[in-house]
């Protein structure tokens, strides 16, 4: 049953190694290569959403590419806010994450 009250962001959205045909939904500029579940989840708390562990799944397949384990976050909606917003906003996060870990900053 489709839940109306949560949005799902793939990991498959933000891998820089995936084409858009293959569930990429942002820009290269935006995307890194292989994220994991565990930065998902961390860039997600920092852009400023909410969601449980139990809504944090690491052994489910992205529907195009049902062959490779993926993992999903489901964020609670906000009034007003667009999906897409909402991986902008994650994407983001991620981005600074890792270009930080890159220069040895934490």
């Amino acid at each position: 049953m489709k839940d109306y009250d949560h949005v799902v962001l793939w990991l498959d959205y933000f891998n820089k190694n995936l084409k858009r045909r293959q569930g990429r939904k942002v820009n290269r500029d935006q995307a890194v290569f292989d994220p994991t579940v565990q930065e998902l989840a961390e860039a997600t708390r920092a852009a400023g959403f909410q969601f449980s562990d139990q809504e944090v799944n690491n052994e489910a397949r992205f529907p195009r590419r049902s062959f490779v384990k993926s993992g999903y976050v489901m964020v609670v909606k906000r009034e007003g806010v667009k999906k897409s917003q909402v991986i902008d906003a994650v994407a983001d996060k991620i981005v600074q994450k890792r270009s930080r870990q890159k220069s040895g900053k934490k």
